[in-house]
Protein backbone atom coordinates (compact mmCIF):
# COMPACT_ATOMS: atom_id res chain seq x y z
CA UNK A 1 0.00 0.00 0.00
CA UNK A 2 1.42 2.97 -0.98
CA UNK A 3 1.84 5.97 1.81
CA UNK A 4 -0.62 8.29 0.26
CA UNK A 5 -3.01 5.73 0.67
CA UNK A 6 -2.35 4.93 4.22
CA UNK A 7 -1.76 9.07 4.70
CA UNK A 8 -5.81 9.29 3.07
CA UNK A 9 -7.14 6.42 5.31
CA UNK A 10 -5.91 8.15 8.53
CA UNK A 11 -6.20 11.56 7.42
CA UNK A 12 -10.52 10.29 6.71
CA UNK A 13 -10.35 8.38 10.23
CA UNK A 14 -9.08 11.66 11.55
CA UNK A 15 -11.39 13.82 9.95
CA UNK A 16 -14.25 11.85 10.68
CA UNK A 17 -14.02 11.78 14.43
CA UNK A 18 -13.09 15.30 14.19
CA UNK A 19 -16.78 15.78 13.12
CA UNK A 20 -18.65 13.53 15.32
CA UNK A 21 -16.50 14.94 18.36
CA UNK A 22 -17.20 18.77 17.45
CA UNK A 23 -21.18 17.51 16.79
CA UNK A 24 -21.07 16.70 20.07
CA UNK A 25 -19.24 19.36 21.49
CA UNK A 26 -21.82 21.85 19.74
CA UNK A 27 -24.15 19.94 21.88
CA UNK A 28 -22.67 20.32 24.82
CA UNK A 29 -22.33 23.77 24.44
CA UNK A 30 -25.45 24.91 23.08
CA UNK A 31 -26.69 23.08 26.77
CA UNK A 32 -24.56 25.59 28.47
CA UNK A 33 -26.36 28.60 26.72
CA UNK A 34 -23.45 29.13 24.53
CA UNK A 35 -24.98 29.06 21.09
CA UNK A 36 -22.20 31.10 19.01
CA UNK A 37 -19.84 28.63 20.45
CA UNK A 38 -22.46 25.79 19.34
CA UNK A 39 -22.57 27.05 15.88
CA UNK A 40 -18.72 27.60 15.88
CA UNK A 41 -18.19 23.40 16.51
CA UNK A 42 -21.52 22.82 14.50
CA UNK A 43 -19.18 24.63 11.32
CA UNK A 44 -16.31 23.42 12.40
CA UNK A 45 -17.55 20.11 12.24
CA UNK A 46 -19.33 20.43 8.57
CA UNK A 47 -16.17 21.67 7.37
CA UNK A 48 -14.03 18.44 8.70
CA UNK A 49 -17.29 16.64 7.37
CA UNK A 50 -15.90 18.16 3.63
CA UNK A 51 -12.21 16.99 4.02
CA UNK A 52 -13.20 13.85 5.19
CA UNK A 53 -15.89 13.17 2.05
CA UNK A 54 -12.70 14.83 -0.25
CA UNK A 55 -10.14 11.91 1.51
CA UNK A 56 -12.98 8.82 0.58
CA UNK A 57 -13.16 9.79 -2.38
CA UNK A 58 -9.71 10.27 -3.06
CA UNK A 59 -9.42 6.70 -2.14
CA UNK A 60 -12.56 5.56 -4.50
CA UNK A 61 -14.27 4.43 -1.84
CA UNK A 62 -17.18 5.85 -3.20
CA UNK A 63 -19.23 3.75 -5.60
CA UNK A 64 -22.10 2.92 -7.50
CA UNK A 65 -25.25 3.12 -4.87
CA UNK A 66 -24.96 -0.43 -4.66
CA UNK A 67 -21.51 -0.78 -4.35
CA UNK A 68 -21.95 1.79 -1.51
CA UNK A 69 -25.17 -0.18 0.31
CA UNK A 70 -22.63 -3.59 -0.18
CA UNK A 71 -20.60 -1.68 1.79
CA UNK A 72 -22.58 -0.20 4.44
CA UNK A 73 -23.94 -3.95 4.49
CA UNK A 74 -20.61 -5.00 5.25
CA UNK A 75 -19.54 -2.60 7.77
CA UNK A 76 -22.44 -2.96 9.62
CA UNK A 77 -22.22 -6.63 9.72
CA UNK A 78 -18.86 -6.11 11.03
CA UNK A 79 -19.36 -4.25 13.85
CA UNK A 80 -22.51 -6.14 15.46
CA UNK A 81 -20.54 -9.41 14.66
CA UNK A 82 -17.04 -9.32 15.02
CA UNK A 83 -16.66 -5.49 16.73
CA UNK A 84 -18.71 -4.60 19.21
CA UNK A 85 -19.31 -8.15 20.76
CA UNK A 86 -16.26 -8.17 22.54
CA UNK A 87 -16.27 -4.96 23.49
CA UNK A 88 -19.32 -5.77 25.16
CA UNK A 89 -18.02 -8.36 26.72
CA UNK A 90 -15.28 -6.46 28.43
CA UNK A 91 -17.55 -3.90 29.47
CA UNK A 92 -19.78 -5.92 31.16
CA UNK A 93 -16.80 -7.90 33.05
CA UNK A 94 -15.38 -4.14 34.17
CA UNK A 95 -19.33 -3.44 35.03
CA UNK A 96 -18.46 -0.01 32.74
CA UNK A 97 -21.19 2.01 31.51
CA UNK A 98 -19.81 1.79 28.01
CA UNK A 99 -21.66 -1.40 28.23
CA UNK A 100 -25.17 0.18 27.31
CA UNK A 101 -24.02 1.72 24.41
CA UNK A 102 -22.19 -1.14 22.98
CA UNK A 103 -25.70 -3.60 23.18
CA UNK A 104 -27.67 -0.41 21.79
CA UNK A 105 -24.78 -0.56 18.98
CA UNK A 106 -25.18 -4.41 18.40
CA UNK A 107 -28.97 -4.64 18.45
CA UNK A 108 -28.69 -0.86 15.90
CA UNK A 109 -26.37 -2.18 13.57
CA UNK A 110 -27.85 -5.62 12.78
CA UNK A 111 -31.40 -3.49 11.75
CA UNK A 112 -29.07 -1.12 9.96
CA UNK A 113 -27.32 -4.12 7.38
CA UNK A 114 -31.28 -5.36 7.67
CA UNK A 115 -32.69 -2.05 5.86
CA UNK A 116 -29.34 -2.17 3.81
CA UNK A 117 -30.10 -5.42 2.76
CA UNK A 118 -33.63 -4.21 1.74
CA UNK A 119 -32.59 -1.29 0.03
CA UNK A 120 -29.95 -3.01 -2.09
CA UNK A 121 -32.88 -5.38 -3.46
CA UNK A 122 -34.58 -2.47 -4.59
CA UNK A 123 -31.54 -0.72 -6.09
CA UNK A 124 -30.50 -3.81 -7.85
CA UNK A 125 -34.15 -4.17 -8.99
CA UNK A 126 -33.90 -0.94 -10.15
CA UNK A 127 -36.49 0.96 -7.64
CA UNK A 128 -35.88 3.27 -4.95
CA UNK A 129 -37.34 1.95 -1.34
CA UNK A 130 -40.57 2.07 -0.68
CA UNK A 131 -40.68 4.06 2.45
CA UNK A 132 -40.76 7.31 2.19
CA UNK A 133 -40.80 8.43 6.12
CA UNK A 134 -37.06 7.39 8.19
CA UNK A 135 -37.80 7.55 11.65
CA UNK A 136 -34.39 7.21 14.20
CA UNK A 137 -34.57 6.67 17.76
CA UNK A 138 -31.90 9.41 19.38
CA UNK A 139 -31.07 7.55 22.50
CA UNK A 140 -30.46 4.18 20.55
CA UNK A 141 -29.82 4.85 17.08
CA UNK A 142 -32.88 2.40 16.15
CA UNK A 143 -33.71 2.72 12.47
CA UNK A 144 -37.73 2.36 11.38
CA UNK A 145 -39.11 3.08 7.24
CA UNK A 146 -42.71 4.04 7.46
CA UNK A 147 -43.33 5.02 10.69
CA UNK A 148 -42.38 4.87 14.51
CA UNK A 149 -42.68 2.22 16.37
CA UNK A 150 -44.72 3.07 19.24
CA UNK A 151 -41.60 2.23 21.65
CA UNK A 152 -38.40 1.51 20.61
CA UNK A 153 -37.62 -1.94 20.37
CA UNK A 154 -34.31 -1.29 21.58
CA UNK A 155 -33.55 0.96 24.29
CA UNK A 156 -37.86 1.32 25.32
CA UNK A 157 -38.00 4.65 24.25
CA UNK A 158 -41.45 5.91 23.50
CA UNK A 159 -42.74 7.09 19.71
CA UNK A 160 -42.65 10.69 20.70
CA UNK A 161 -38.56 10.79 21.27
CA UNK A 162 -38.19 9.48 17.59
CA UNK A 163 -36.65 12.18 14.91
CA UNK A 164 -37.80 12.14 11.40
CA UNK A 165 -34.99 12.69 9.08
Amino acid sequence: MSETIKNLKVAFAGESQANQKYRAFAKKAENDGFPNVARLFRTTAEAERIHAEGHLGALEGIGSTAQNLQAAIEGETYEFKEMYPPMLDAATAEDHKAKRMFKFAIDAEAIHAQLYKLALAAVNSGKDIGANKVYLCPLCGHIELGEAPEKCPICGAPQAKYIQV
